[in-house]
């Protein structure tokens, strides 16, 4: 039987590592797809999903239950996500073939040789093109596509306006939308 989130932070809250264990089972998967999306590599996407959740761990006593944990994750994650972008001011050095292959060892269904092609090739022009677009507007597409958050959502998160962040948004589209078309 599933636990609600609310239940195992108060359990956990309480000094039930069980609790704590299952909850980051629970998103890890999400935490770690939104970091690779976001810095581009496995290595780096493993120590910031740990920066999550150990900042998460550090203040789970201040979680209250007025939003969804997953709100307040995704907060953590897309501050620790910008904080990383800061520090290192250049973007990231894309290898999707490695980090295809390292993700593939974390599932435990493997798909069929071609799938796997069509996943490297689609998953390296993913992360190629979201590689060009600046911080902010690779957030808004990461929230919106892959998190599937609304508009007013994002806002919350990311501390601007709903009309800013549909303005990041398509901004995004159309220059991913751009860089397509020069590659043809």
């Amino acid at each position: 039987m599933d636990q609600s989130d609310l239940d195992l932070i108060r359990k956990a809250q309480a000094g039930s590592l069980a609790a704590w264990d299952t909850l980051v089972r629970r998103y890890e998967g999400q935490v770690y797809n939104f970091s690779l999306r976001f810095v581009g590599n496995a290595d780096d996407a493993q120590d910031l999903m740990q920066e999550v959740f150990l900042g998460l761990y550090r203040n789970l006593e201040e979680f209250r239950g007025q939003a969804q944990l997953s709100t307040w994750l995704f907060r953590v994650a897309h501050n620790k996500a910008i904080d990383l972008a800061r520090r290192r001011s250049v973007r990231p050095v894309l290898n999707a073939q490695a980090d295809y292959d390292e993700l593939q060892e974390l599932r435990s269904e493997q798909p069929a040789p071609d799938e796997q092609l069509e996943a490297i090739q689609g998953n390296e022009r993913v992360l190629m093109l979201l590689s060009q677009l600046p911080p902010a507007q690779r957030m808004v597409i990461e929230l919106k596509i892959y998190q599937e958050l609304t508009f007013d959502e994002i806002a919350d998160l990311s501390g601007i306006s709903a009309n800013t962040a549909k303005t990041r948004f398509y901004t995004a589209l159309k220059k991913i939308r751009e860089l397509m078309e020069a590659r043809t």
